[in-house]
């Protein structure tokens, strides 16, 4: 209704939730034959979601959009919360609507990572565990935004000659309810700089609505995007080693 467009549908998807995943992939692909942009973007609400429509709300038939969470926790499978829902339940969406993909290319996969990637460390034999330490939780989402960035490369390597190509950006530093879940002792300190310096959240979709519908950037698959331009990623996010190690231990 707010968008004035018949053809934008809601449907649930819980990220937290690997059997919510598995049951919105089943929905969709029966209920729709055409999949031509998958945009992994998780978002949170503070409330569950009303429909008819809700900001970040998945475009079915030709697109699905789900930039990250960052909030303590383990989820019903047992994994940190941040890591799954930025990392694993994309990874397990991915896998799960990848032949729909594949079907109706050319097709595209949009990963929102981060540049705080730049700071993350992964270690796939530990895997979705919350790293020890005073900021745990923030540095969980840094580690989960690295994977989003390897996940992109190693999923452009695999579908290297289907026409299916993938993309990680940064959407800027964003003004969302990411931030609710910050210490106490840390908002007074953090939160005038997001009123400062942020993006809103139009803005910070600039990017990801170019890389999904940019003409000619084929070629760049599995790179990394921010501002709307190809850009480097630390040295770690250009590890492929680690980046199939991570896809063998998602998987």
């Amino acid at each position: 209704q707010e968008t004035g467009n018949a053809e934008v549908r809601f449907m649930q998807l819980d990220l937290a939730s690997l059997r919510s995943v598995r049951a919105f992939a089943s929905a969709f692909l029966r209920q729709e034959p055409h999949l031509h942009l998958l945009i992994n973007n998780a978002g949170e609400h503070p409330h569950p979601p009303s429909p008819p429509c809700t900001p970040g709300a998945p475009t079915v038939g030709c697109s699905v959009s789900f930039a990250g969470v960052s909030a303590g926790g383990t989820t019903e499978d047992g994994f940190s919360l941040s890591f799954q829902v930025n990392h694993l339940g994309h990874f397990l969406l991915t896998q799960l609507l990848l032949e729909r993909l594949r079907s109706c290319a050319p097709s595209r996969v949009v990963i929102v990572a981060s540049r705080a990637h730049c700071a993350g460390r992964l270690h796939p034999d530990t895997l979705g565990r919350p790293p020890p330490g005073l900021l745990s939780t923030f540095q969980d989402y840094i580690n989960s935004k690295l994977a989003n960035v390897l996940h992109a490369r190693e999923l452009a390597t695999r579908l290297q000659g289907t026409q299916v190509t993938c993309y990680a950006v940064h959407p800027g530093f964003v003004n969302t309810d990411l931030f609710r879940h910050m210490p106490l002792w840390l908002k007074p300190l953090l939160l005038p700089l997001v009123w400062l310096f942020f993006r809103d959240a139009a803005e910070g979709a600039q990017t990801s609505v170019y890389c999904a519908t940019q003409e000619g950037l084929e070629r760049f698959s599995g790179r990394y995007f921010a501002d709307c331009r190809l850009q480097e990623p630390s040295p770690p996010a250009r590890d492929d080693r680690l980046a199939r190690a991570l896809w063998e231990a998602s998987e």
